[in-house]
């Protein structure tokens, strides 16, 4: 940190990295966006609630908007441009675009990330608030519809898009536990 109140800092977004000197206050999602023109993450509610500019730091999800830029070097962050190298959609993006997933899009990008993440914790066996058993000795929750609305509770969509988001989130599960 320099004395005015700056810190020279090092983001590692989508395999790349930047280096960047910003304000001690500056926002991750601020950063992404004004900085680095990653603007996928959406500015939806500046405090957290609404889950437009969630990103994924260390695979693991974020509001980005609450997240100091600062506090974020030294991992590894993913935003939706990110879910598709080389253009290649992920099942996940593609059962989306089937089923409808969106309708103004501007919460998918977050819905996305977020989605990949919740996947990700469910695949590690983490409970959630609607997982019955949570016993050590338990066996893996099924990922059901009730399982999925409540880990992607953090994500609104002013459109009403869930069940077409439930239905994609379900369908990713299904096929990414055939390919296991």
């Amino acid at each position: 940190m320099n004395d005015d109140g700056r810190s020279d800092i090092s983001l590692r977004v989508n395999d790349v990295t930047h280096g960047l000197n910003v304000d001690n206050r500056t926002t991750l999602l601020d950063a992404l966006r004004d900085a680095l023109d990653l603007t996928g993450s959406k500015k939806g509610c500046d405090r957290g609630q609404c889950g437009a500019c969630t990103v994924l730091l260390d695979g693991r999800r974020v509001v980005s908007c609450l997240t100091l830029a600062v506090a974020a070097e030294g991992t590894e962050i993913t935003t939706v441009e990110g879910l598709a190298p080389d253009g290649e959609l992920r099942p996940l993006q593609r059962a989306f675009i089937q089923l409808d997933g969106f309708q103004c899009g501007y919460c998918t990008s977050g819905q996305l990330c977020s989605a990949v993440g919740m996947l990700a914790e469910h695949a590690a066996g983490w409970p959630s608030a609607a997982t019955v058993d949570v016993s050590a000795d338990a066996s893996a929750q099924e990922l059901d519809a009730v399982e999925v609305r409540e880990r992607m509770s953090g994500n609104l969509c002013r459109c009403g898009a869930y069940p077409s988001i439930v239905r994609a989130v379900l369908e990713t599960a299904d096929q990414q536990a055939v390919t296991r």
